[in-house]
């Protein structure tokens, strides 16, 4: 049974419903999932997990949130090496850029995504919630 931590921030609900559905998927695929938001997760606790979700909306101009998201998930960056990860996030507007670049970045860091990342406008529909529950399942292969 591979051990799965869903770690988010979320400023209107929208990340939250998607990281229910990224913890719903992986289970009904075997997974034991722990689900943290950002303020309750750091470093120190990617080494106990076999694959990781990380869930951000876009904020600003396409980034991550700055304060609480941004810094524990940059000290979290180094040891996701060789780990099997999951990114997603809703918008309200653009064009997904910060997804793109944040998985870019993932990616020269050495970690691997099941995915391009999940990202819906607004709150999760129909389509979103499949995808989300899509990522957890390929987290817990």
């Amino acid at each position: 049974m591979s051990k799965i931590a869903v770690v988010y921030w979320s400023g209107t609900g929208n990340t939250e419903q998607m990281a229910t559905l990224v913890v719903q998927g992986a289970q009904s695929a075997g997974a034991q999932v722990t689900l943290y938001t950002a303020g309750d997760f750091s470093a120190d606790l990617v080494a106990g997990f076999d694959a990781l979700a990380f869930g951000c909306p876009s904020m600003g101009n396409e980034q991550l949130e700055e304060s609480e998201f941004e810094p524990m998930f940059s000290a979290c960056l180094e040891q996701l090496r060789g780990k099997k990860i999951g990114l997603f996030g809703s918008y309200g507007w653009g064009d997904g850029e910060w997804m793109r670049s944040w998985c870019d970045t993932c990616r020269s860091a050495g970690a691997l995504p099941v995915s391009d990342g999940v990202i819906c406008n607004g709150a999760p529909d129909a389509s979103a919630e499949a995808e989300c529950q899509a990522l957890g399942a390929a987290l817990a292969e």
